[in-house]
């Protein structure tokens, strides 16, 4: 019995040339090539007149092929074949790379219907590598109008795949028939519910397959993608509902926050709090107040004020300092709890570290700076009001040691030789320009998880955030 694991090799005989092609593709499997989806399906609904084509579009065109032979390419020598087809409105050149055996399988004078590319060129509007029907008769002359009949099943055609070089649409057609009718498909485990299949009218995975690659209409191919489109991103929410599961059975900082002291913090704004910005902060304290770590995501334009919610954020947890139950070094338990706030370039990194000195001058408290050209603190101890740079390693060991507790930098910040005491809160503006993986090394960085909050200026529909960025809650800053 075929497997979905199966090689290729196992089930098709290849020659050098074609295993290269299809691992370009990346096809690999049996399941690799049932898995590989047409990107459109041929049929009279794009049939076009040659005069109305242009470069760049797919259709279907319908006439007489004429001057067809088979050589091979002046460079390269390549095998190939090539004609002339003529529909009465103009003349298309049509050529098939790899397959000169198809000018010796028409003859001048055929009618033929071709489904392919169009390329506009030097020597004008070129067809390559088209699928042909031979002989193929048109209910009606070839005038302006359409020549498919909406809901008409004889008239849907074949699947068309994405090719290349050694390897065809037609070929893999083929393939895939073969496998479907190895009873791989009947076999293989439905992996959503039927419940949710039946609520929202999709076909079940092994009827979904025969349907994308075998359509007996134009409603089977719809109901099909339509199953793959949602089985993606009910793929993906699962993975998120699972990583939120998992967040949850994390440990984390509580943070106590004073309501008075954060009002004496942000009265030293120069702006006056706006009430997006007073919800976003009471969402973050209400995470806070949790024993697992707050995963959130805030969402702003630019000039919104996310920067001041973060800085807020950040002044409430160094205003905590780390339990003594899990100093490290019982004699050394003093120091504050520890921000770490990742920017997606050295320019905004430096902006960041700017703006946060005013923000805590006040404070008396250090803040770091560290990317890939330098390494900088504030504030200096020749002159208190300013920054000044310091070496890689001075910093390494002053945020080891908990003696620096807000570092700004770039992805710098998730290199191994950054070391955190205390990590209780993880900012990231842009997370997509980093990603999860970056995102987790940063988390990992202490034995409790850090509160994190990611920001955006990316304006994303709620629908689609609540699915990328299922794992974590979602505040508009309006």
């Amino acid at each position: 019995m075929v497997q979905l694991t199966d090689k290729l090799e196992t089930a098709f005989r290849l020659h050098l040339d074609q295993k290269k092609a299809l691992a370009r593709l990346g096809l690999h499997t049996i399941g690799d090539l049932l898995f590989y989806f047409p990107e459109r399906y041929s049929g009279q609904s794009i049939l076009k007149l040659v005069r109305d084509l242009g470069g760049g579009e797919a259709a279907t065109v319908y006439g007489e092929i004429s001057k067809r032979k088979s050589k091979k390419s002046f460079r390269t020598k390549v095998p190939m074949a090539e004609g002339v087809l003529d529909d009465g409105t103009g003349k298309l050149k049509v050529t098939w790379f790899n397959q000169a055996f198809i000018g010796k399988m028409l003859h001048d004078g055929q009618k033929v219907t071709l489904t392919g590319k169009i390329s506009d060129g030097k020597y004008g509007l070129t067809m390559s590598n088209p699928e042909y029907e031979k002989g193929k008769s048109l209910p009606i002359d070839t005038h302006d109008s359409l020549f498919y009949v909406e809901g008409n099943a004889k008239d849907f055609s074949f699947p068309i795949y994405r090719e290349t070089r050694g390897i065809t649409s037609k070929w893999i057609y083929h393939a895939i028939n073969k496998i479907v009718g190895s009873g791989i498909v009947t076999n293989l485990t439905e992996y959503i519910p039927l419940e949710t299949l039946e609520k929202y009218h999709l076909p079940k995975l092994s009827t979904a397959l025969v349907w994308i690659h075998m359509p007996r209409n134009k409603n089977d191919a719809e109901s099909a993608r339509k199953r793959f489109a949602f089985e993606e991103v009910f793929m993906i929410q699962l993975e998120k509902a699972r990583e939120r599961e998992e967040n949850r059975e994390k440990k984390s900082f509580k943070i106590s926050v004073d309501p008075k002291d954060i009002n004496d913090f942000t009265k030293r704004f120069p702006f006056e709090m706006t009430a997006g910005q007073s919800r976003a902060i009471d969402e973050v304290f209400s995470d806070f107040g949790r024993e697992y770590p707050m995963s959130r995501l805030l969402e702003g334009d630019v000039g919104s004020g996310k920067t001041a919610v973060a800085a807020t954020a950040a002044y409430s947890v160094i205003q905590n300092r780390p339990p003594s139950t899990i100093a490290r070094d019982k004699r050394q338990d003093f120091g504050n709890l520890q921000v770490a706030y990742m920017a997606p370039t050295e320019i905004l990194a430096n902006q960041h570290f700017e703006s946060f000195i005013k923000y805590f001058t006040h404070t008396g408290i250090q803040v770091g700076l560290i990317t890939g050209a330098s390494c900088k603190k504030f504030p200096s101890k020749t002159n208190p009001n300013e920054w000044t740079n310091i070496s890689k390693a001075q910093l390494l060991k002053w945020v080891a040691n908990g003696e620096i507790p807000i570092l700004i930098g770039t992805h710098a910040l998730i290199y191994k030789s950054v070391k955190f005491k205390h990590l209780a809160l993880a900012i990231v503006d842009e997370q997509h320009r980093f990603g999860t993986k970056q995102r987790g090394k940063l988390a990992k960085k202490e034995d409790f998880a850090p509160h994190f909050l990611s920001m955006t200026a990316t304006p994303i529909p709620r629908t689609l955030a609540l699915t990328i960025y299922g794992d974590l809650d979602l505040t508009l800053l309006d």
